[in-house]
């Protein structure tokens, strides 16, 4: 299959911004002062839920991008 040179640049460009995104949220979650991810120092649900939002989206962000790149690297070859 071969992707066209715009939807390439997209899809690397959604897991770029992919990571961009979840990585400042997972900070933010981190820092979190308002008692909504730790309580009395713990991790709560809503902390591991929006965790594991998180890893599923660094994994199909990296997917994502990875094909992405693949797709640009196999027009650079054939052009």
């Amino acid at each position: 299959m071969k992707l066209s040179r715009p939807l390439s640049w997209f899809l690397l460009a959604f897991g770029v911004w992919s990571w961009v995104i979840w990585v400042t949220f997972v900070r933010n979650l981190i820092k979190d002062s308002s008692g909504l991810a730790f309580d009395d120092g713990s991790p709560t649900a809503y902390f591991w839920v929006h965790l594991l939002l998180a890893v599923v989206s660094f994994v199909l962000g990296t997917v994502i991008g990875g094909i992405g790149l693949r797709g640009l690297r196999a027009l650079r070859r054939t052009s």
